[in-house]
Parts: C-alpha cells; structure tokens; sequence
C-alpha cells in the first residue's frame, strides 16, 4: 500500500495492480446506545474530484447532506444497508459493522473485484469482509471512495434516527442526540427506561445504576 498524497492514491494504487472496479466501504453509529449500525459501500467513477468530500465526521449536516446528493448522483454504484440493534445485542458491534460492511458491498449492482475498508479491522466473531480487501486506517480521511461511502453510512443513519425512530419513539428525542449517549438521552432513559430500539448490551453500566 502506497504512502497517500491525494485522495485517490489508494484506489489508483488498485488499479495499477489490476483491479478495475474498486469499492470503498464504511460505518456509521457504531458507538450509541440505540438504534442501527449502518455502512455504505461506493464505486465512484475512476478521477472524479467532489469538491469538499471528506471524512464525514469533519463535516456540517448541512454539508454532508449537500454531498450525499452529488455522491448519489455521480457514482457508477452506490449501497446503503444496515444492521438492527437486536442482532448487535445477539452477537456484538464489531460483527455487526463488519456485517453491515459486507451487506453493502454485497448490495451494489456492479460486482466490485476489491474493497476498501475503513478501519483496521476485517472480521469479528460472526462475520467478516470475504470481498478480495484491503483495511486503510483513517481510510474516511484518505480515500475519495472510502469518504463517500462514509458520508452516505452517516447522512443514511441519521435520517433514520430523525425521520423514523424520532416518531416511532417521540419522548426519547433521538432527532436531537441520533442515539448517542448524550445527558439528554440518559435523562430520557432514566424517565422511561429503554424502547425496542435501544442496545441492550450497550446499557450495562446503566442499568447497573438503576434504583
């Protein structure tokens, strides 16, 4: 793997060693405490510059919104899929990211030949990345595929959690902490106790804590 300059000095490093359709992937809500862990996984076409497209944790909402629509619009494939938060308290969250990685790749219509994963992790206990890989650490920083799928994971979940979640389940206010552990959130829990959505395995020291 070569040393990054640009943000497709990855992807053009794949097809130099022969790869012609390259995929990034990445997650989004591995750490709240309710609600889907989702990933995406994107081909965009081979050169193409988005202005402004970058890890989407160092974006506004507004600006990863603005960018979701571009990367929809300009890549050759894109997939958003998602694993719920019961099948994150059945076997854990890193198989669950892993899953929800693997769904996506396995979601696009055009077959990658080798993926991009953010991170430094490939498998967990229950699943792993069986596409041919590679792992890129800080990959949402310094791949253009890898950001853009970074940025569909993260504007995909938080939609969910505002425009589903928020009305399912109104008096946790998830539209205003997205399910993160928030003062806020751990009030409404405290009032209400969990919902359906909630991460049961991720309310341990919570619950310990309970009257």
């Amino acid at each position: 793997m070569p040393e990054m300059e640009h943000p497709w000095s990855i992807e053009e490093w794949c097809f130099s060693t022969g790869h012609e359709a390259v995929c990034g992937a990445d997650e989004a809500g591995a750490g709240p405490l309710a609600g889907p862990v989702y990933a995406a996984a994107v081909i965009l076409p081979r050169g193409l510059v988005i202005e402004g497209l970058n890890d989407s944790k160092k974006l506004s909402a507004r600006k990863r919104e603005a960018l979701f629509e571009t990367i929809c619009a300009e890549a050759r494939d894109y997939c958003v899929a998602w694993v719920e938060a019961e099948e994150i308290d059945r076997t854990d969250i890193l198989s669950a990211r892993i899953k929800a990685m693997q769904l996506a790749i396995h979601g696009l219509r055009k077959k990658p030949d080798f993926a991009l994963i953010d991170g430094n992790r490939d498998c967990g206990s229950r699943c792993a990345i069986t596409t041919p890989h590679e792992t890129v650490v800080g990959g949402d920083g310094k791949s253009a595929s890898i950001a853009a799928a970074s940025i569909l994971a993260k504007v995909s979940r938080d939609r969910f959690m505002t425009e589903v979640l928020d009305r399912e389940y109104p008096r946790y206010q998830f539209a205003k902490h997205k399910g993160y552990g928030t003062k806020l959130h751990y009030e409404m829990l405290d009032a209400y106790g969990p919902c359906p959505a909630h991460r049961r395995s991720f309310l341990k020291k919570w619950e310990l804590k309970r009257p």
